[in-house]
């Protein structure tokens, strides 16, 4: 898997992540070690992506 691939992955499985952590504030559970975790994610994912984008080219 390519590190592009790879960085898109992680964003969406973050982005996902903070939603459903941004829904346990009104729901029970959880909601900031997911919302946190999801953050985090969506940071490397970016991070993976951007970095991914400028070698390939």
């Amino acid at each position: 898997m390519s590190q592009p691939r790879a960085g898109i992955l992680v964003l969406s499985i973050g982005a996902a992540l903070t939603v459903v952590g941004a829904a346990m504030y009104v729901l029970p559970g959880p909601g900031l070690p997911f919302l946190t975790l999801g953050l985090t994610a969506v940071a490397i994912g970016a991070a993976l992506w951007l970095t991914g984008r400028r070698k390939s080219r």
